[in-house]
């Protein structure tokens, strides 16, 4: 059974099928369960009305839909109670015809619903993970019982950095498999023929575009402002026309506000070129292979890579940098593709001369050494106890690595609380760290601070209440 939400995660599957990673066709009966994650299901497109998709379900024996499985729940949010998982079980083993056969469950984002609530439901069955992006490269964002822990046999996941291994569920000893580069750019390919029945696309590729740029809508992550994510935007258009684009596509996220659109649009015409805005159902690879750019433009977005790795398309970045410090908790999971991005790809508005900062696959490649020694270090930082076993390569790190460019990448607090190179190192903080009594009163100061801010504002209430330097993180 192997669970989907995106077109994107469905091209991943259907390249890793045949390349044979699941054995032969009639080895086992494959069903794909398709599940709706978006806030309102009802109001967003349609996975399986997407262009590409009719083709990609032809390697599954049939497809099934979770979100009608589960109503009136959300795929995002419900779960069956661990106690009740053989009754669902035996519900969906009789809707979907499963009978007493043994289920393997081939899943994405294990850690989270659906496939978490499918794990759950299924309790003994095995485990396939798959990673479509970048997060794959992270640590997990939980702790994963030991009951689930045990059950994973693999991680398959696309190599987007060239020789960059994924740090994901290797605390459970699972092994990772990497979906191999022909397969699924033939997949793309698939999908681009595909979209060529899209009059929106064909009517944009006639015109001859020669950038691309990507929307990720960070707004609903609380990432970004909606007013500063439409800044962003702007930024990549007036990048792309410094670097000498005049025609270019603006690939909105399918969940975007219309308005994101009309101002980059204003934008264009103030500076005299010309912009698609591209709101069909179709993939950014479908553009590119469409379209043939020569530029994509994003911030952190998984497309960016996917230019780069598959079409052989120049990428640069824009606005990386303070997302690094906007994310909050430092454990959220965005932090180690932003910081991918961060480090592999040129600042499009960092460089004094703009044609110039773009990057190719074999230039990332090059990094992938220097790469993954900070991504293992981001990782341990993010969670420390899930990896204890990195932590002495953390420290080497720290020690011979960390400087005025490097420190964006981690934030002062982390690396006090964890005792590491560029942290606070009093002894007064060290036994503030583990006294129960003073991370409480810690709490308590923090508690008061955020009652005052939001009762009374600053001047009323004097300013902040102060802490001292050595408070708890």
């Amino acid at each position: 059974m192997f669970e989907v939400s995106t077109l994107y995660g469905a091209a991943t599957l259907a390249a890793s099928l045949d390349a044979g990673q699941f054995g032969p066709r009639d080895a086992a009966r494959r069903i794909l369960l398709v599940s709706n994650n978006s806030a309102v299901p009802e109001a967003a497109t349609p996975l399986v009305s997407m262009n590409g998709f009719g083709g990609l379900a032809e390697r599954f024996d049939e497809t099934v839909d979770w979100n009608d499985a589960i109503r009136p729940h959300h795929p995002s949010t419900w779960a069956p109670p661990r106690d009740e998982s053989p009754i669902w079980e035996r519900m969906f083993r009789t809707l979907w015809s499963l009978g007493d056969a043994p289920v393997e469950l081939v899943v994405e984002s294990v850690h989270a619903n659906p496939a978490k609530a499918l794990a759950t439901a299924f309790g003994g069955s095995v485990v396939h993970v798959y990673a479509d992006g970048l997060m794959s490269y992270g640590p997990t964002r939980d702790r994963l019982p030991q009951s689930l822990g045990c059950r994973v046999k693999r991680l398959l996941h696309l190599d987007l950095v060239p020789g960059l291994r994924p740090l994901l569920l290797t605390e459970h000893g699972v092994p990772s498999e990497t979906v191999p580069d022909d397969a699924f750019t033939k997949v793309l390919g698939e999908l681009g023929e595909a979209a060529a029945g899209e009059p929106e696309l064909e009517r944009v590729a006639a015109d001859g575009p020669t950038a691309v740029l990507l929307g990720q809508y960070l707004a609903a992550l609380n990432i970004l402002t909606p007013e500063e994510e439409e800044d962003l935007h702007v930024r990549m258009l007036e990048g792309a026309v410094a670097a000498g684009h005049a025609c270019l596509v603006f690939k909105p996220h399918p969940t975007a506000p219309a308005r994101y659109s009309h101002l980059l649009e204003k934008a264009a015409a103030q500076a005299g070129v010309r912009l698609h805005v591209l709101e069909g159902p179709v993939l950014a690879e479908a553009v590119y292979a469409r379209c043939r750019p020569t530029l994509v433009v994003g911030c952190f977005s998984t497309a960016l890579l996917t230019a780069a790795a598959y079409y052989g398309i120049a990428i640069a970045r824009v606005g990386t940098e303070p997302l690094l410090d906007r994310l909050t908790p430092y454990q959220n999971s965005n932090r180690v593709p932003v910081t991918i991005v961060d480090y592999a790809v040129p600042d499009l508005e960092g460089d004094a001369d703009p044609a110039s900062a773009l990057a190719s696959a074999s230039a990332i490649g090059e990094k992938t050494g220097e790469l993954a020694a900070l991504v293992r270090t981001v990782g341990y930082c993010m969670q420390a106890k899930l990896y204890p076993l990195l932590r002495e390569e953390a420290v080497a790190w720290l020690s011979a690595h960390l400087d005025e460019t490097t420190a964006r990448y981690f934030k002062r607090r982390r690396l006090t609380a964890l005792v590491l190179p560029g942290g606070g190192t009093s002894v007064r903080a060290r036994l503030l760290r583990s006294s129960p009594s003073a991370r409480w009163a810690g709490r308590r100061v923090r508690a008061a601070q955020h009652r005052l801010r939001r009762d009374d504002g600053p001047a009323r209430a004097g300013g902040a209440v102060p802490m001292p330097p050595d408070a708890i993180p």
